[in-house]
């Protein structure tokens, strides 16, 4: 049962991001210069197949984000709750099978016993040294060694049928929406869709989509009876860690992103546009912070952290909360050491744009300089900030995963890509090789970035005013 909702810092921070993200929809919705080319990004066959990844990595950041102390039964005779101390999230309760399933030690995917040898007691007294059952894995066979190929068969055809019922259901839903602007009506837009003649690329979300879906729901038929991606050293299952650590990648990259934009819009559009002194103050500021080695700036930041949550451990009521305030302050750091590279490219596009025409004759009309940067700069920037922050968001992720292979990242305690493969770096060297967590979260973090890359590329070409020109 759902108990106090807790609101931590990030969270509050993500649906911060998530209303500033839907009124920059609406004014975009209302200028044509930028209205133009996120049509352009929509009519992209690449741009719609990796806004459907995306949307999925979202959604699972979306729910981890959603928190909340659970009650339970304390007394069953007097069916009073009590409220937990534990916090957990709106995911956690609907992956609550993957959570609560804890093997005792390592196992590999979809197996169904552990995977080193262990003492085991018989019937009769007598001990042997085998591979033990696993609580959960595969419990449900009796014989897993006749068994266990024709179960995986089975399940995999299962959640690969559902995946692809579910994908016709939703193609279906989309050709009775599109069927009232079709002259064909819903036989038109099915034709529109399946043959790809329509100005939106439906068939290319579709076929994205409905491979996700039947991924994602064949791992959710393997994973209800298996660990489909193993257990690591304490006996938790991989995918779920790797499911959990989405929503740590996306607050890095997004938050990070919240912290740099203010500075970097508002000293690079300054120094471009007052220049003389104000320029090169600001050229001071940030030459002297580049000069700074980012990664020991981020670890004394981390380790004074670390100071004052020790000195100070009365004021969080749970390490979710630790963990959460480090998160936080890992992506301020990131925000501060990385704005000068947007700033930088803003200082040359305002210095460019202060001697245009238009710009010229509004200081001539006396119009105040605020105004002019309100109504001539910021707009005509834009485009330079929209694609910076798609570009550097790849970057920021992965550098996540390098800051906590080298323990200046996110508390040990929160799962991320970057602690999965810090514990990996001790599960490589031993005899047997553990190599599943070190894939789970290649797997996760490739597609992630993949994906933005790719959608990166397209909101690129969308909004430079150079290439738009040449097509």
């Amino acid at each position: 049962m759902m108990g106090g909702l807790v609101i931590l810092w990030t969270d509050a921070l993500v649906f911060l991001l998530l209303l500033f993200v839907g009124a920059f929809g609406v004014y975009a919705a209302g200028k044509e210069h930028l209205r133009g080319p996120w049509r352009l990004v929509v009519r992209s066959r690449v741009g719609v197949s990796t806004l459907v990844i995306l949307s999925f990595y979202v959604a699972v950041g979306l729910l981890d984000s959603v928190h909340f102390e659970p009650s339970y039964v304390a007394d069953p005779q007097a069916q009073d709750r009590v409220q937990s101390t534990e916090v957990v999230s709106l995911f956690d309760r609907l992956v609550l099978p993957l959570r609560e399933r804890q093997e005792k030690t390592y196992s590999a995917p979809l197996a169904t016993h552990l995977y080193a040898k262990e003492n085991i007691e018989q019937p009769g007294g007598t001990m042997i040294r085998d591979y033990p059952r696993l609580q959960y894995g595969g419990a449900h066979l009796a014989n897993p060694a006749q068994d266990w190929a024709g179960d995986v068969l089975r399940l995999s055809l299962i959640g690969l049928v559902k995946g692809l019922v579910l994908t016709l259901v939703l193609a279906n839903i989309l050709f009775a929406l599109l069927a009232p602007r079709r002259a064909g009506g819903f036989a038109g837009a099915a034709r529109e869709v399946l043959t790809g003649k329509g100005q939106i690329p439906w068939r290319s979300a579709l076929i994205t989509l409905g491979l996700l879906l039947m991924v994602l729901l064949w791992a959710v038929e393997l994973s209800g009876r298996y660990h489909l991606l193993g257990t690591d050293k304490v006996g938790e299952d991989v995918f779920y860690q790797a499911l959990k650590s989405i929503r740590t990648g996306l607050l890095i990259g997004t938050l990070t992103t919240l912290v740099m934009l203010p500075a970097a819009i508002l000293l690079g559009i300054m120094a471009g546009y007052f220049r003389g002194w104000v320029d090169d103050l600001i050229q001071y500021t940030y030459t002297t912070l580049n000069s700074i080695p980012g990664v020991l700036l981020i670890a004394a930041a981390i380790l004074m952290l670390q100071i004052y949550m020790s000195n100070h451990a009365d004021e969080f009521d749970s390490l979710v909360e630790r963990a959460d305030l480090r998160l936080l302050f890992l992506s301020i750091i990131l925000g501060v050491t990385s704005w000068t590279g947007l700033c930088r490219l803003l200082r040359g596009e305002s210095m460019k744009l202060h001697e245009v025409d238009y710009v010229q004759a509004a200081v001539a009309f006396g119009v105040g300089h605020f105004q002019i940067i309100v109504r001539h700069i910021l707009p005509n920037v834009l485009h330079i900030v929209l694609i910076t922050v798609v570009l550097d968001f790849s970057g920021l992720v992965l550098a996540e995963a390098v800051l906590s292979y080298v323990n200046i990242g996110v508390d040990p305690t929160m799962n991320s890509w970057g602690n999965m493969i810090n514990s990996a770096r001790l599960e490589m060297a031993r005899e047997p090789v553990v190599w599943w967590s070190l894939l789970a979260a290649m797997i996760f973090m490739f597609t992630l970035v993949l994906s933005a890359n790719l959608f990166s590329d397209v909101v690129r070409d969308a909004f430079d005013p150079r290439l738009r020109s040449s097509r």
